[in-house]
């Protein structure tokens, strides 16, 4: 990718970011972003087919941020407490891009695809275990579980409180080895 790729993409993300920051997603126009990063239509339209497009774009990009700090998708069997920690520090990092992005109607797609991510990338390792149902339950359990109860109750206590309740029930799947 040249400079001008580079720049003109910076301000694409940039311009999206500040509208998604203020508007639902489906409340924001080519026309206005183009307007706001400083490019026509038609450099718009080179890049991506839609605004989904660009969203769904930057937030793989987040997605993939987030589960760069899972050192091992294989943990989230054989050590979740410490996989749980992991992305939770991996979602902290990106809690700002995360809260523009994944805000209101778009809310469910975080733990939606980091759930995907995870199992993708864990089945391809071990493709023996991509049919074994309560792996797949077990996964998305740990994912889903743990995002929505973070979500609702991170508000009512801190973040310490929450998260070591749900380590506390990670445990259990420990024992249960």
């Amino acid at each position: 990718m040249d400079l001008r790729e580079k720049k003109t993409k910076r301000n694409i993300y940039n311009a999206f970011l500040q509208l998604r920051s203020k508007k639902a997603l489906e409340r924001i126009t080519v026309k206005e972003l183009c307007e706001l990063a400083e490019i026509s239509k038609a450099t718009f339209y080179l890049h991506y087919r839609d605004i989904y497009d660009l969203s769904e774009t930057l937030q793989l990009n987040t997605i993939k941020d987030i589960l760069g700090y899972l050192s091992d998708p294989g943990q989230m069997l054989a050590d979740p407490i410490k996989a749980n920690m992991e992305i939770f520090t991996g979602y902290y990092a990106n809690s700002s891009i995360v809260s523009i992005l994944f805000g209101d109607s778009q809310f469910s797609k975080l733990p939606e695809c980091i759930n995907r991510e995870i199992k993708n990338t864990l089945f391809s390792l071990h493709p023996e275990l991509k049919d074994d149902i309560r792996v797949n339950i077990r996964i998305t359990f740990q994912i889903m579980g743990n995002f929505y109860a973070y979500h609702e109750y991170n508000k009512q206590l801190d973040q310490g409180q929450v998260i070591a309740e749900l380590n506390e029930i990670l445990g259990l799947f420990e024992e249960k080895k």
